[in-house]
């Protein structure tokens, strides 16, 4: 991470705990729904399947980063699949960059080329080994390994949404990640209940489980970019909600921390880490800054 980069987000971590500022610092672009895949666990894909126009993702970009957003993230759908007027997800990482954008992410299932080495990280959904991963993705586990071999630069991270077919599988999504040369870690959540897909949550039980797996891989020095410190949050859903620091726009609407935050009960039953990870942060919990400073400086 630059120098200057580092200092912004400091100041504005100081800023919004002094002063309980709810003012965003990172922002998600929803490119489109369309999806080439139909998970077992997602509620998002191909409810419209339109490929959202260039001028208006542009304008999408400017209205985030005139709201403040300094982090963004290009989501799906599948990111990978938007095209139009002749610009790729590569022509906005880079506009994004050349915007004032201090992070720009993207978020992929893996199954396209990985020819993206301008973007910060690349956080391909890998969701346990081959057998499980298949079963909750299809036939993909295979294609999206050679992706990575074939990637053009170590800019990887492994984002598996942990469940009830998979929870069994944690060690061998770290291991990988451990081996594989163009993955710098890998960063988990738990599978957040919506309507449809209810029968994945994990229960209490599950959830303690699976922290002291993840828990005991951090100690280990395993490349997981998550933070030890929230786990006890995430464990019980104690963690505040929602995230005033993070914005979704999709199709012109903007949602406060995530695009289906109006689903009655849905965010006390939140399973997203970064959700409990910032608003503990920008509470002020010295533990959740510490573990922050050492986990984003490592792996960005």
């Amino acid at each position: 991470m630059k120098l200057s980069t580092f200092v912004h987000f400091a100041a504005f971590g100081v800023k919004t705990i002094l002063f309980r500022q709810k003012k965003p610092i990172l922002g998600t672009v929803i490119l489109t729904d369309k999806c080439n895949l139909k998970c077992k666990h997602c509620s998002v894909n191909n409810i419209t399947a339109v490929i959202h126009p260039y001028s208006q993702i542009r304008d999408e970009m400017q209205t985030l980063y005139r709201l403040g957003c300094r982090i963004l993230f290009f989501c799906g759908g599948e990111t990978f699949l938007w095209q139009d007027s002749g610009k790729t997800v590569r022509d906005l990482v880079i506009e994004a960059k050349a915007m004032g954008f201090l992070i720009v992410n993207v978020v992929t299932n893996g199954t396209f080329p990985l020819d993206l080495p301008e973007a910060d990280l690349i956080l391909l959904s890998l969701d346990g080994d081959r057998e499980r991963h298949n079963l909750i993705r299809g036939d993909t586990y295979d294609t999206i390994l050679k992706n990575v071999r074939n990637s053009a630069s170590d800019n990887i991270v492994f984002y598996m949404a942990i469940n009830k077919l998979n929870m069994s599988t944690i060690p061998d999504v770290i291991k990988l990640a451990e081996t594989e040369r163009n993955v710098r870690a890998v960063s988990f959540n738990f599978h957040t209940p919506y309507p449809d897909t209810a029968q994945l949550m994990l229960s209490r039980d599950d959830k303690r489980r699976c922290g002291k797996v993840i828990r005991e891989a951090i100690e280990n020095g395993a490349p997981v970019f998550n933070l030890k410190s929230a786990l006890p949050y995430l464990i019980e859903n104690s963690f505040p909600t929602p995230c005033h620091q993070c914005l979704v726009i999709e199709n012109g609407k903007i949602s406060t921390c995530g695009r289906c935050i109006e689903i009655p009960g849905l965010c006390e039953q939140c399973g997203y880490f970064f959700v409990a990870e910032y608003t503990l942060l920008f509470r002020g919990n010295l533990r959740i800054i510490s573990d922050m400073l050492k986990t984003y400086l490592r792996y960005i």
